[in-house]
């Protein structure tokens, strides 16, 4: 069966992640281990115990997501789960996929994240930045509400798409006054739900330039062998396997939006009969389920032994 693999973001850790996985498999605290010792603390005791607040400050949630998606990955192939056709992965699951496709080595791809989370967090001061999700407005619309509440204000406050997650939900991003802007005008035009997100960094918007500018001199230094699986890189659905091409896009992501809904897209168009989400809480999953409502188009969560039994079942009943 053809099959494609994804991979989280912020948003989806919680203290006590990976906790069911763990305990039946070693390797998913041994993969911790492994990014603890570039980091210099203890990560699983952080995802483990908390605090809440220092597992969210994103030069932590970021090595922490990379690190439950590739030890997951791990697991995967452990026992014996085949690579798939492609691979994608949202915001910050893209390192997570150059490093489940070969591209990236591990404990290089710790300190790159962790690099890149304190690039974000400084680009913007803490308080100034905001995003929020938006339901139940056409795409179109949201930028038209974005672009109205950026011309309204003053110069730099900015108000951009970040994520076209699904269809009818768009998450929005900018200085936190422009953000409250375009909340007011899309509540005008019908939206089901505007609601601010508990995060301060802005990603995906113009915002974020210092940002790219500090990953792009950064990954000059990173080396990128050539991946075994194809990666689609969500800033323009396409594959990029040559180092500079993928350091172009690793570096464009910061400043563009997260293009969702056309990446699931192209990979059910490229003939995955299933998408597979390789970490905790199934968020991409309930996106990928709202893109596709065909139902003979699996769409898996591996969160635990159980679902990790499914998946590998689901694969090997079609092959």
């Amino acid at each position: 069966m053809s099959f494609a693999f994804v991979f989280p973001g912020q948003g989806s850790q919680s203290v006590g992640m990976m906790a069911a996985l763990a305990s039946a498999e070693p390797l998913v605290q041994e993969t911790f281990a492994e990014a603890s010792a570039v980091l210099g603390y203890d990560l699983w005791q952080l995802c483990q115990q908390g605090p809440e607040d220092q597992l969210g400050a994103t030069e932590r949630t970021q090595p922490a997501m990379l690190t439950a998606g590739v030890a997951t990955w791990r697991v995967w192939r452990k026992h014996g789960g085949p690579l798939p056709a492609a691979m994608a992965g949202h915001s910050l699951g893209e390192y997570s996929a150059l490093v489940c496709s070969g591209a990236l080595d591990f404990k290089t791809a710790v300190a790159l994240v962790q690099f890149r989370g304190r690039a974000m967090q400084e680009a913007v001061p803490a308080g100034q930045g905001a995003m929020a999700a938006i339901l139940g407005v056409e795409d179109a619309e949201v930028e038209a509400a974005c672009a109205e509440a950026t011309k309204s204000g003053a110069a730099g406050e900015i108000v951009q798409a970040a994520n076209f997650n699904s269809p009818g939900q768009v998450v929005i991003a900018g200085s936190a006054v422009a953000v409250d802007r375009a909340i007011e005008v899309l509540k005008s035009k019908g939206a089901k739900r505007a609601m601010k997100l508990p995060v301060s960094v802005p990603s995906h918007t113009a915002l974020m330039q210092p940002a790219a500018d500090r990953m792009a001199e950064k990954l000059q230094s990173v080396s990128f062998a050539q991946p075994e699986v194809r990666d689609i890189y969500t800033v323009d659905v396409k594959t990029h396997q040559g180092p500079d091409s993928i350091r172009q896009a690793l570096v464009q992501q910061l400043v563009k939006p997260v293009r969702w809904t056309e990446t699931v897209r192209a990979m059910l168009g490229g003939g995955a009969k299933a998408i597979i989400e390789c970490g905790p809480k199934g968020v991409l999953t309930g996106l990928n389920r709202r893109i596709e409502k065909n139902k003979d188009i699996a769409m898996l969560s591996i969160e635990d032994p159980e679902s990790l039994q499914q998946a590998l079942a689901a694969c090997r009943s079609q092959s």
